[in-house]
């Protein structure tokens, strides 16, 4: 019989945000719902849920452009040190 939760911790691929800024609206949207404490607990809990999701989202994010970021400084600072190498600096 398989299980009824079988992928119950895995994100839902309906519900992954388009994009970085999209997920940064969304949980700008959601922390002031909660904030303003109108949410009941159920729906408290949810959105709390969610949130964790986005900010799981934009850290992955992140880690992307991160690495990203560092292979073109790579790039660039051998290309710039083969260039300028024999140059003082002072």
């Amino acid at each position: 019989m398989p299980k009824k939760n079988a992928g119950a911790n895995q994100p839902d691929p309906a519900n992954t945000p388009v994009s970085f800024e999209a997920a940064m609206n969304e949980l700008t949207g959601l922390v002031a719902k909660m904030e303003a404490g109108d949410l009941p607990l159920e729906a408290s809990v949810i959105a709390y849920q969610r949130g964790a999701e986005l900010i799981q989202f934009c850290t992955s994010q992140l880690d992307k452009v991160e690495q990203q970021v560092k292979v073109l400084e790579a790039g660039m600072l051998k290309s710039f040190h083969a260039d300028n190498g024999d140059e003082d600096l002072s």
